[in-house]
Formats: structure tokens, C-alpha cells, sequence
């Protein structure tokens, strides 16, 4: 009976031993995951309350905006962009981002210029 035991101990350590190098060796199936994993996006583009203002003025004025000049990208601005993006044949996105503030002639920032350098090098 002992020897059965002796036995049966030995075949859950070993099993377990097993176990554990399975779980804590990397495989090529993870290193396959870790490749197909989204990438990190880097910074975005953000618009200024400033940049917001002028924009909904500049919607205001086209007709594409009926609401308040206030630096919000609240829903109804954003609607303001996707129809003056779309009058523009720009990408609607109902974002304020670079090529939207560009055709609109709004100022950007250095850190937006900066930005707008970096994204047009690597095509994104």
C-alpha cells in the first residue's frame, strides 16, 4: 500500500513538474500573439479650445453649425465637421483634426506643426 503511495505521489509531482514548464517557457504561439498585437498608438492630434472656437465660427459662417462658439467639441460640432468635411472632400471623420484646421486656414501650434512633420514622414 505504501508503494502504491510512494507511487502515485511521484506521478502528481512529475505531472506537475510538467505543468509548470509548459506554462512558464515561452512558446512560438505566444511570440506569434505578441506580433499580431495592436501596436501602441503614439500621440494624437489635439485641437485647442482656441482652434475649436475659430472652427465653429468658420461652420457657423458655411452653414454647417448653428450652435454656440464656445471651444466644445460637443455632438452638434462635430456633425459641423462631417458636412464640411465632406464639402471639402476631406476624410469625414467629425474630428478636428490637422487637415481639417489646414483647409479651414486656422493657425496650429508648433506642437501640432511638429506633429503634422512627424505623422506625413511616416505616411500615417
Amino acid at each position: 500500500m505504501r508503494r502504491i503511495l510512494t507511487a502515485a505521489l511521484a506521478a502528481t509531482l512529475s505531472l506537475s513538474a510538467v505543468v509548470v514548464a509548459q506554462t512558464s517557457a515561452p512558446s512560438a504561439n505566444t511570440a506569434d500573439a505578441n506580433t499580431n498585437a495592436p501596436k501602441k498608438r503614439g500621440p494624437v492630434f489635439r485641437a485647442t479650445k482656441e482652434q475649436v472656437k475659430q472652427a465653429q465660427e468658420i461652420l457657423k459662417r458655411r452653414g454647417f453649425y448653428a450652435g454656440d462658439s464656445n471651444g466644445k467639441l460637443d455632438a452638434a460640432t462635430r456633425e459641423g465637421l462631417r458636412k464640411y468635411q465632406e464639402a471639402e472632400g476631406l476624410k469625414v471623420t467629425g474630428t478636428l483634426n490637422a487637415a481639417t484646421l489646414q483647409k479651414m486656414n486656422v493657425v496650429l501650434t508648433d506642437k501640432q506643426k511638429t506633429w503634422v512633420a512627424a505623422h506625413s514622414r511616416t505616411g500615417q
